[in-house]
């Protein structure tokens, strides 16, 4: 083997050790607040947190309704916090639900240590929680972007009434592949969130939402979801939508009235 060529292998297997240990700061763009910042919203809600472990905290907003027709627990994306995803509840609570909005860890105010396993362990005991306060059928999971896997998972361990992802991936890894197509993600990857395993056992119906112009999760990863089980799932295309923008096309908010008046 000539020197070259060893130093090509050398080099590679250094980068595939770099990228396992630093995808982090690549994959979560977290903002995070002081233990006393105060959230400010135009509208009814408390701040929550569960401690599905010691030294862990989950935070998180309840937006509450009189009498609302359901609760919808959202997912966000892996940027920021649920200080500036809060404006997105009111696309729910005016019409009349209840909406729970919570950090993952080390965003916000949430602490502990991520890892794939722990962060859906943190969502399943954030479900059973309010299990106790809400009839389960009450219930609908909401995912966004990266959080569309959380949902998806929770929606496939539980029954909620309906799951609705929102520009979701098929899964992770598939994300990954098209900006880092020279690594073997499937080996250095350490966040994989099977959208596509998890949605095979959903039993409720789900509802995706996906713009056409989709550039960061192309419209495809939404139609393979789809195929899947074509009778469970109905994809909503917003034409001309892309991946950060589809709550400002009136079809969207459209949408989201008629599914939840279902």
């Amino acid at each position: 083997m000539s020197p070259t060529i060893l130093y090509i292998i050398i080099g590679y297997v250094l980068l595939m050790v770099i990228a396992y240990f630093i995808q982090e700061k690549f994959i979560f763009k977290p903002e995070k607040l002081a233990a006393d910042f105060e959230f400010k919203y135009d509208a009814p809600f408390k701040e929550v947190s569960f401690n599905p472990e010691p030294g862990v905290t989950i935070s998180g907003i309840h937006f509450n309704v009189k009498k609302p027709h359901g609760l919808i627990i959202y997912f966000h994306g892996n940027t920021r916090s649920i200080k500036g995803w809060g404006k997105y509840a009111r696309d729910f609570f005016r019409f009349g639900y209840d909406v729970l909005l919570v950090d993952y860890r080390g965003f916000g105010k949430s602490i502990g240590k991520r890892s794939e396993v722990a962060m859906l362990r943190d969502m399943q005991f954030v479900y059973d929680q309010l299990c106790l306060q809400f009839p389960e059928d009450h219930i609908l999971v909401y995912g966004r972007s990266m959080g569309s896997g959380f949902a998806s998972k929770l929606a496939a361990d539980n029954h909620p009434r309906y799951l609705i992802l929102d520009a979701p991936y098929y899964s992770f890894r598939k994300v990954v592949e098209r900006f880092l197509p020279f690594l073997p993600i499937r080996l250095v990857l350490r966040f994989h969130l099977r959208t596509d395993k998890w949605i095979k056992e959903v039993k409720c119906h789900t509802y995706i939402i996906h713009g056409t112009k989709d550039w960061l999760i192309p419209i495809r990863h939404s139609e393979r979801l789809q195929a899947i089980n074509p009778r469970r799932i109905t994809l909503i295309r917003i034409h001309g939508g892309g991946h950060n923008n589809l709550p400002t096309y009136p079809e969207y908010h459209n949408f989201i009235r008629d599914i939840l008046k279902v």
